[in-house]
């Protein structure tokens, strides 16, 4: 099980767009095995970052109204929020070290 909380559709405002702060969002499939391979270091990233970062998940498949709002084509796909705004988006397997970069520009 993940670290990172599973975000639904009726607490993305509270939680993303109205949040002052860094928010990364990963969106995934249980179905998806590059998800599945990402998840690891997502939970990780949750850890090294807790207290300065948020981290959700969101199941595109429960949530594909989530998805269709940030025109999610391809799993897995981060997009880190700053102030509610997208800051960057990472889309694919990507090294936690990439993560980590982001999240810290995101943070100055």
């Amino acid at each position: 099980m993940s670290n990172a909380a599973n975000l639904t559709v009726t607490a993305f405002s509270e939680k993303v767009a109205d949040k002052n702060g860094v928010v990364l969002v990963d969106f995934w499939a249980s179905w998806c095995g590059p998800c599945m391979m990402l998840s690891p270091v997502i939970d990780e990233i949750c850890a090294d970052f807790e207290g300065r970062a948020d981290v959700y998940k969101v199941n595109v498949d429960e949530e594909s109204e989530l998805a269709a709002r940030f025109g999610i084509m391809s799993i897995p796909t981060l997009i880190i929020f700053k102030n509610g705004e997208v800051f960057d988006k990472l889309v694919g397997v990507v090294p936690k070290e990439s993560i980590a970069s982001v999240l810290e520009n995101a943070l100055k």
